[in-house]
């Protein structure tokens, strides 16, 4: 279960290939097809003939509209296609901080499993709009948010899901995030360390929060991505034919 080389890009720390993996049946997601990774706005000019070199032509950004206008990126030859979903648990936590309240590590574990678990009830569509994008372009595209950790995590999964890689692998790339992302204080903005601790890492159990709701509400992934995020049987077969290899 080895991911594409870290460290490819000097102005992203968490790029990497989502393929290499081997779903249920043996069959290998292919590699240099969808990438994944943190903000790409600080990619230096050796970073962009990476990207040119690997042809990716579409970049699909989930950030919201401030942290887009924050840290906004124009890369030469690459279409970015905005899918934005705003980040609500900064927005909360910036709301208890006002309020002269500070969460515990438990609270803020929780503030991000119903994160999670808002992926599943509020935001299918726009995840549906993911997958639909990397069917209708066949060129390799990468996907990210700020952090590339979260929404760039639920996406991962999702896709892996779709190609019938099983949890625990889909786990082990999700995990992959602690290991990769650097941590900008820029980015983060100010709060209580433990806070941080738990907002700038991910754990199994925001992915499980999200997992749960999958399939509590939808009777498992296959259900969820016909129903809520809107592919076909068709389509998923159709991903799966673009993006499996025997």
């Amino acid at each position: 279960m080895t991911p594409f080389t870290p460290g490819l890009l000097q102005g992203a720390s968490n790029f990497r290939d989502v393929g290499g993996y081997r779903n249920a049946e043996g069959r290998r997601v292919r590699r240099g097809h969808v990438f994944r990774s943190d903000h790409l706005a600080g990619l230096t000019p050796k970073d962009l003939g990476q990207l040119q070199a690997l042809g990716v032509q579409h970049s699909l950004d989930f950030r919201g509209v401030a942290e887009y206008m924050a840290t906004p990126y124009a890369i030469p030859g690459v279409q970015r296609v905005a899918l934005t979903i705003e980040p609500t648990v900064i927005a909360r936590m910036q709301a208890l901080s006002a309020q002269g309240i500070v969460p515990t590590t438990d609270e803020t574990v929780e503030l991000m499993r119903e994160t999670y678990r808002n992926f599943v009830t509020h935001n299918a569509d726009t995840f549906g709009l993911f997958l639909k994008h990397l069917l209708a372009q066949p060129t390799p595209q990468v996907f990210h948010c700020t952090a590339g950790k979260d929404r760039t995590g639920f996406a991962a999964a999702l896709l892996l899901s779709a190609l019938g890689v099983d949890r625990p692998t889909i786990e082990h790339d999700y995990l992959l995030t602690n290991q990769l992302y650097k941590r900008d204080v820029r980015m983060e903005g100010q709060g209580h360390p433990h806070v941080m601790q738990v907002l700038w890492q991910v754990q199994p159990e925001f992915l499980n929060a999200a997992f749960e709701v999958v399939d509590a509400q939808h009777g498992g992934m296959p259900g969820y991505l016909h129903g809520a995020v809107g592919l076909s049987p068709q389509e998923v077969s159709e991903l799966q034919r673009l993006l499996l290899e025997d």
